[in-house]
Formats: C-alpha cells, sequence, structure tokens
C-alpha cells in the first residue's frame, strides 16, 4: 500500500517541560546526572483527544518525579512517518536518555534503531513494531482482546443473513490490524452466517470516515452493522449514517471510547465502544521508560485493559 508522506520538514508542536525542583531552579536550568535526574523524550502521532490524554497522563507522573525533564512532540497525522523520524533525530541530538513513542510505521525504525545503538533507551506505547526486536518495552492496549470484546457484543446484535461494514484504520499498522482480526475472531460462529460486505481504510480520520460509511450506505442501503477500528472514523461514521436517514437502523461499534464517543453512546448515535486508558498509557509509558533509562529491568509487555462501552 502506497501513502503520500508528510516531507521531513513536518513542523512538530515541541515543548520541554521540566518538573518539581527543575522548575523551581528557572528556565535555565540543567539536569544533574549526579542527582538522578534523566532526560527523556515523549513523541505521539498526531493532535486528537486520545493522545492529549496520553500525553496528560505522562505529565501527571513528571509532577511526582522531582528532577526529571521531559521533551514532548507530536506529529501532524496518523501516517506522519517524517514528522516522528524528525522528531526522533531532535531528541538524540538534545541528549535524551530514552524515547516513549507512538510510532506510525515500521518507517520510523532506522531513527529508532541509530539512537539505541547511541546508548538510548526505546519504550513503545499504544502499538508495536513487531519485528524490531530493540525496544525496552511495549506499553500498549491488547489491541486483539479488544476487538474480541467488540466482535462478541456485536455477535449478540447479529443474525443469519446481516451485513458487516469494517472502517479499517492504517492497515500494516499492528495494533489496528489486531483490533480487526480481534473483532472478526470474537464474532465467532456468527462470522460464517453473515457477510462482510466492505472493507475501507480511513487512517484513523473522522473525515475520512465518514466518506467511507457514505460509500458503504451508497453501495449497501441495507447494511445492518458497522465497526470502527478507530473512534474518529467512528465519529464520523455517525454523521453519515445521520446524512443518510439510518440513525438508529444500522449497529455501530467504534474503537477507543472518545468522549466524543461517549456523548455519542448516550445520544443513542453509536451503540458501543471499545474503551482504551490512554492516560494510564501515558503514564506507565514514560514510568517504564524512566526504570529503563536508570538501568532498571522492565517488563516486555505492560498491558493496560480495555473494557466495552455501551449505554
Amino acid at each position: 500500500m502506497s501513502k503520500r508522506r508528510l516531507a521531513a520538514g513536518t513542523a512538530l508542536v515541541l515543548v520541554t517541560a521540566t518538573v518539581a525542583a527543575m522548575l523551581a531552579a528557572g528556565a535555565g536550568a540543567r539536569p544533574v546526572q549526579a542527582n538522578g535526574a534523566v532526560k527523556l523524550g515523549f513523541i505521539t502521532k498526531f493532535p486528537v483527544d486520545f493522545y492529549f490524554t496520553l500525553v496528560g497522563g505522562a505529565k501527571s507522573w513528571g509532577k511526582t518525579h522531582k528532577g526529571a525533564t521531559v521533551m514532548y512532540a507530536q506529529g501532524k497525522s496518523a501516517t506522519d512517518d517524517a514528522g516522528e523520524i524528525a522528531a526522533i533525530q531532535n531528541m538524540v541530538a538534545s541528549g535524551v536518555k530514552g524515547i516513549a513513542i507512538t510510532p506510525t510505521s515500521a518507517a520510523v525504525i532506522p531513527a529508532l534503531t541509530k539512537a539505541v545503538k547511541a546508548g538510548i533507551k526505546v519504550v513503545l506505547m499504544d502499538n508495536d513494531l513487531p519485528t524490531w526486536k530493540l525496544k525496552s518495552s511495549v506499553v500498549a492496549t491488547n489491541n486483539l482482546v479488544g476487538g474480541k470484546l467488540a466482535g462478541k457484543w456485536l455477535a449478540g446484535q447479529l443474525k443469519a443473513g446481516d451485513t458487516l461494514g469494517i472502517l479499517e484504520g492504517v492497515p500494516g499498522v499492528s495494533a489496528l490490524d489486531d483490533r480487526v482480526n480481534g473483532m472478526l475472531s470474537g464474532l465467532g460462529s456468527t462470522k460464517d452466517k453473515i457477510k462482510i460486505v466492505s472493507k475501507l481504510e480511513t487512517d484513523c480520520d473522522q473525515t475520512k470516515g465518514a466518506q467511507a460509511t457514505q460509500t458503504m450506505l451508497t453501495a449497501n442501503p441495507e447494511l445492518t452493522a458497522i465497526y470502527s477500528a478507530c473512534g474518529p472514523p467512528a465519529l464520523g461514521a455517525v454523521q453519515s449514517i445521520k446524512n443518510a436517514g439510518k440513525t438508529g437502523k444500522v449497529v455501530l461499534v467504534g474503537f477507543d471510547g472518545l468522549p466524543d464517543e461517549v456523548s455519542a453512546i448516550k445520544a443513542g448515535t453509536e451503540n458501543a465502544s471499545v474503551a482504551q486508558h490512554p492516560s494510564k498509557i501515558g503514564s506507565l509509558g514514560i514510568a517504564t521508560l524512566y526504570k529503563a533509562a536508570l538501568g532498571k529491568k522492565v517488563p516486555k509487555n505492560v498491558d493496560t485493559g480495555t473494557s466495552l462501552l455501551t449505554k
């Protein structure tokens, strides 16, 4: 699958946050290695509620850890490989001892490998890079388990002959693929009794989710249900379903449990969503990185949990 990538000069939101005693010491203060201070980098994909909450979790952790310095960066989209690569390089040049990152794709592996070879610890958050073995840990939702939750719930809503459309995230990103594969597994024997009429990628984008849903409904006017592997496309689907006059007639299940999804579930325009815990991903991600940067042993995988939200 070919995708247009943003240019390497993609602007990033880059901020340095110093906590506790470092703040008191003033803007010109530098971390003192002898006192246990360590400089860390924290990179997220793009500006949506999920990643804002994830960053908030890291910042909450930082407030209770004196002397820690965290440099933050964020890309422009779910496929902004160039932006993340630029952020990694900038953080390496800035002298960080560790980087926690929600990787866009395997395209960032060469930059991360260079960082590790320079003595920098790397913790992956939210999604894994399965083929890359140099990471210290993966702190993430077990997306396969979360997908199964959605599939089991859908199985109870569907009957023989019903149709299902799938709004994929970014095909090839293991976490997002797991959400789809988990859902299909969770359907169990129901999968053989229904028909999957469409699978369209959305890049986890709300506008693309709305467009894909419109395409599905145009081609399949009697569509029974839609499963979205990300929250933003599910919100786009809410609008397209409404525009088609089918609110309440199409079962809609999302993944992320975003605040706007919660509102949609309460309003009856979305039926269910698999909730992640982004604040926990952020706080455990930076905490795990901090331990790794100090040379302490950390678990290879940290599961931050999922739950199914319904009205």
